[in-house]
């Protein structure tokens, strides 16, 4: 049987069970009538990338404990670490003197809860931006690698695929940091590539069985009158055209890659609010996943998404409103072929509005599942077995996952409550469970 899911019946905090009233509502929906369906094309993974504060042994130990059992829990996903920044430290402060230990703690951490290694090849070490050797200015975290330091660069992450033999992906860089042509108001995407194709050369002869991608280049998206505006357009707005200059080079004039690697979010630059329903957004993911697999075979890897609520919503690791605009991206992307999706920070935090998978460990009362984690745990095994029926009900915000077995998501995409005839109203913001047949 299905596993009660954690899901609010409200628009408020908080992480009730679904009243036994709302699941006689959702089980009452007769699922073969009045929906469209859809079956994911290919399996699809669901991974973390653990940031700043993720079950760290500076955090309180009880809160810590009880996140690393809700990571622990969610099946053998991807975790992705950084190999400097958001929690690692500087692995070479000089020239030849490495300093794994950050990297070791987290690597142990994906091995003890059982998850799959990957690594996001950024930050790089001050001396290779042009600094000084010796120290690290975190200010400067974000700057690019200059280009003499490109060989020293690709020579550091070849040190790393060699010393954790468990990554089997790795991502070169993180939106481009640092490389923008002011004055040309685009991204450089020649001194990325040519970066990209060092560090990539440098660790397929270290390790050829590690997927590389790239270039990790931020989907933007405008207004539809902005200068910037693409032609590739929908109700969400217009795609930015410069990340889309960026993928055609990097498409033409890379050495080699495994996988292409983007992230976005549901809402313009500069847009807080989305649309309502929300899955109305995260259509968005599903146009740039058709833009990208009309020009290349590559498989698609959103390492970073960010999916945004309604104004009269409220937004966080504990709202539901957030929970629920997660899982219209990921039925958006899995619709669309997306192979692999990373949440952004798994630990809750305060600072990022966004879903997490359990609350702040570095509170005493930390460490505890949100309103997605049951949600996303359902999701892990299903998606990447390739089964699931994605569906949404004609005239109606309500959507659908649905496993070979009968089993069932019912998700409730806006704040509106959806009446179910002779039961209770299914309420806003709710994700109710069915169980297999």
């Amino acid at each position: 049987m299905l596993a009660v899911l954690v899901a609010s019946c409200t628009s408020g905090s908080g992480s009730d069970e679904p009243s036994s009233e709302v699941e006689a509502a959702a089980r009452a929906l007769n699922l073969d009538q009045g929906w469209t369906w859809s079956k994911q094309p290919e399996p699809m993974e669901l991974g973390v990338t653990h940031t700043q504060q993720s079950l760290d042994d500076t955090e309180n130990a009880e809160a810590r404990a009880r996140g690393t059992q809700v990571l622990s829990s969610l099946g053998q996903e991807y975790q992705n670490q950084h190999i400097m920044g958001f929690g690692a430290l500087n692995p070479e402060p000089s020239p030849g003197q490495y300093d794994w230990s950050s990297l070791d703690r987290r690597m142990d951490l994906t091995k003890e809860t059982g998850g799959k290694a990957m690594l996001t090849l950024c930050c790089a070490p001050d001396w290779m931006k042009g600094g000084p050797p010796g120290g690290t200015r975190w200010d400067k975290l974000e700057d690019n690698v200059k280009p003499p330091f490109y060989k020293d660069f690709a020579k550091l992450t070849a040190e790393a695929v060699k010393r954790y033999p468990q990554v089997d992906r790795v991502a070169v860089w993180n939106e481009l940091k640092g490389f923008y042509h002011e004055d040309q108001n685009r991204w450089d995407y020649e001194g990325y590539t040519a970066m990209y194709n060092e560090v990539y050369k440098a660790v397929k002869a270290v390790r050829p069985d590690v997927q590389v991608g790239g270039p990790y280049v931020v989907m933007s998206s405008v207004a539809p009158d902005s200068s910037d505006a693409s032609d590739v357009r929908g109700p969400w707005g217009a795609l930015d055209k410069r990340p889309l200059d960026v993928l055609d080079y990097w498409l033409k004039h890379n050495v080699g890659a495994d996988f292409i690697a983007v992230d976005g979010s549901t809402t313009n630059r500069g847009q807080q609010d989305a649309i309502s329903p929300v899955d109305v957004g995260a259509q968005k993911f599903a146009t740039i996943d058709d833009w990208i697999s009309r020009r290349t075979e590559l498989p698609i890897w959103w390492l970073e998404f960010y999916a945004n609520v309604p104004a009269d919503a409220k937004a966080g690791y504990d709202a539901p409103a957030s929970a629920v605009s997660t899982l219209a991206v990921l039925q958006s992307m899995a619709r669309s072929g997306t192979s692999g999706a990373l949440l952004w920070g798994p630990e809750g935090s305060d600072d990022l509005k966004y879903s997490s998978l359990w609350s702040p460990a570095t509170d005493a009362d930390g460490g505890q599942p949100t309103p997605l984690t049951e949600a996303w745990k359902w999701l892990v095994p299903r998606l990447r077995s390739g089964d699931v029926e994605l569906g949404r009900m004609q005239g109606s915000t309500l959507g659908a996952f649905r496993d070979a077995d009968g089993a069932a998501l019912i998700v409730n995409f806006s704040g509106d409550p959806v009446p179910v005839p002779g039961h209770d109203d299914i309420p806003g913001w709710a994700v109710v469970p069915i169980p297999e047949k």
